[in-house]
């Protein structure tokens, strides 16, 4: 029986992602396969290199580096996290991504992104995407109108939780049984439509279909939800959520509070560590 991590996004709220992926590998926590989503991918990679404590150092790091993530980078560049330094010189000078130990682990892991042409979800083996990985992530994470469409072989992406925020019925297809989803968003949480459908549409005139699912992206979300939770009570998922909203913002510049969303994800997997080694027996 194939065992799948499931990571949703939610820009620094994947923080709390990141404190629970640090117990688990504390623990020796391992999966057949990962798959994440915004935030998910670009911090879920971690999980992969085994490399423990990685994504709230640098995150703590660079918090107040107008380099990492600043409106004079979003108008220098185009994309508010700024794509060299965030993507090529933190992981190759600053923190170094263990790429070898990455190569090395056996786990497959899977990064969600919006095809900016269809509107529609694509599933990426990061493994087959060889020297793209990274911008793979990059593009995973790659908020609309704050970003600017990552290419891939000749293909155009933006963030995946677009298209597919908690990809669980993909990971079912393709033969993941017993999958340990990770939420970012309290149990009562309900998804709205968005009040910026007029400003989304106006910024992404270029890709009327990456409108289109945006503006459903709230219906599918809400039925994602309730498909899990069927899951949950049959046995075939594991959900561990924080147990109320995370006072965090999309975007973070205060490393305390960063600390802070960490440590409830360290917390909130030490609840769950007996009964998840439990549910991959």
């Amino acid at each position: 029986m194939k065992k799948g991590l499931i990571l949703e996004g939610g820009a620094m709220r994947g923080l709390f992602t990141a404190g629970i992926m640090d117990v688990f590998m504390e623990n020796g926590i391992e999966f057949d396969a990962a798959i994440g989503v915004s935030a998910g991918a670009a911090f879920g990679c971690n999980y992969k290199s085994r490399q423990i404590g990685r994504v709230i150092r640098y995150n703590k790091r660079f918090a107040k580096d107008p380099r990492f993530c600043s409106f004079r980078s979003l108008i220098r560049t185009g994309d508010l996290f700024g794509a060299e330094f965030c993507y090529h010189t933190i992981p190759d000078t600053l923190d170094l991504f263990d790429t070898q130990a990455y190569i090395d682990n056996p786990m497959d892991f899977y990064v969600v992104v919006t095809d900016v042409e269809t509107g529609k979800a694509v599933y990426i083996n990061s493994d087959e995407a060889g020297d793209d990985a990274l911008e793979c992530f990059r593009a995973s994470a790659s908020m609309p109108v704050v970003s600017k469409p990552v290419e891939i072989k000749g293909k155009k992406y933006l963030d995946g939780g677009i298209a597919d925020s908690v990809p669980i019925q993909y990971f079912e297809s393709i033969g993941f049984e017993k999958n340990v989803i990770v939420l970012t968003r309290p149990k009562e949480y309900v998804k709205k439509p968005s009040t910026a459908a007029k400003i989304m549409k106006y910024a992404l005139k270029e890709y009327p279909n990456v409108v289109r699912t945006m503006k459903n992206r709230h219906i599918e979300y809400n039925e994602t939800l309730e498909y899990i939770a069927e899951r949950e009570k049959s046995g075939a998922a594991y959900v561990i959520r924080p147990e109320a909203p995370l006072e965090i913002g999309r975007v973070e510049h205060n490393p305390d509070v960063m600390q802070k969303v960490y440590d409830i994800g360290r917390k909130t997997a030490e609840k769950h560590l007996e009964s998840i080694k439990e549910f991959l027996k």
